[in-house]
């Protein structure tokens, strides 16, 4: 089982027409959208997190309802409003972020009891939070607790200049998660935020790095290989490294307790690749994903 915690909100998608801007709503959240897409790819996970009691997070909770996820654990606050992200695309589908968060409800994160994480193979930590430095504090505290019951702890950089206009102390607050997490996944282009020397540096930790059309690479022990992807015309990138990650943690999380093998990791890139392809091929980071049986139909297209 895996627990993700962090960010769920509504990701405002914008276009043009006309002259005109209009933006459709869709529910967002890179935990969030792992935790969706490990329920769709037959994963057992829960999700941990919150929003505002207002129109959005009522939209949002319902949204996890008729997606068939456990909603217990996201805590609804009175006193705060639902965090936004406006999201526009380019004609290549690749998105930029401005985010509507101050004082917004996912900076008062619930509670997770010790019987929740005991109940997890793998917990998952989102990073949005790491802006407020009380939320640093409960992310360490959550992922030590894992550590304390013998769990896999699983860290998404997912670095977001309109969060962190700092770098340089932004990336340092990100190591102190980093150094304290099993697996860890960057792309590209974080890797030359970060430097790679720095990530290279992280030997004692499975890292992921996504490459785009390229496909991703895994670094593990002091080995390294690519995995190539599969060829799609994107419409919206928006999620699709989640729709990687959890790609990949779901065939990890069946091999908990075993080695972590070459052809295991070469395995769950190929199962993240596809998932993370496919979801680009229709707008909004959840609403597009793949199921099991579609993700696996493409498993041969792969060669590993």
């Amino acid at each position: 089982m895996l627990v993700c915690i962090g960010e769920i909100l509504a990701d405002m998608i914008g276009e043009e027409k006309n002259g005109v801007t209009t933006y459709e709503r869709k529910a967002g959240g890179a935990p969030f959208n792992v935790a969706c897409a490990l329920k769709k790819f037959g994963a057992d996970v829960k999700f941990v997190g919150s929003v505002g009691d207002d129109l959005i997070g009522r939209f949002l909770i319902k949204y996890a309802e008729d997606f068939g996820m456990d909603t217990t654990y996201i805590h609804q606050n009175t006193e705060r409003n639902t965090t936004l992200a406006f999201v526009e695309l380019n004609e290549e589908g690749d998105r930029s972020f401005c985010f509507y968060r101050k004082n917004t409800a996912d900076y008062c994160m619930p509670k997770v009891s010790d019987e929740l994480i005991g109940s997890a193979d793998i917990v998952c930590i989102g990073s949005l939070m790491l802006a407020d430095e009380s939320c640093v504090d409960y992310a360490l505290e959550i992922i030590r607790r894992a550590h304390s019951f013998g769990k896999t702890v699983a860290f998404d950089v997912n670095y977001r200049t309109d969060i962190f206009r700092d770098t340089e102390s932004a990336t340092e607050t990100y190591k102190k998660i980093l150094a304290e997490s099993d697996i860890v996944k960057f792309s590209e282009d974080e890797v030359e935020i970060f430097t790679e020397d720095y990530v290279n540096s992280l030997t004692d930790k499975l890292v992921l790095i996504t490459l785009g059309k390229n496909g991703s690479e895994w670094r593990y022990k002091g080995k390294r290989n690519a995995v190539p992807t599969i060829t799609v015309k994107p419409v919206d990138t928006t999620g699709a490294g989640d729709a990687f990650f959890a790609g990949a943690l779901s065939v990890i999380d069946k091999k908990v307790g075993m080695p972590l093998t070459e052809q295991v990791l070469n395995e769950s890139l190929r199962f993240g690749n596809i998932a993370g392809a496919l979801n680009t091929t229709g707008r909004g980071a959840i609403d597009n994903l793949p199921g099991l049986d579609t993700v696996n139909e493409n498993l041969n297209k792969i060669n590993i």
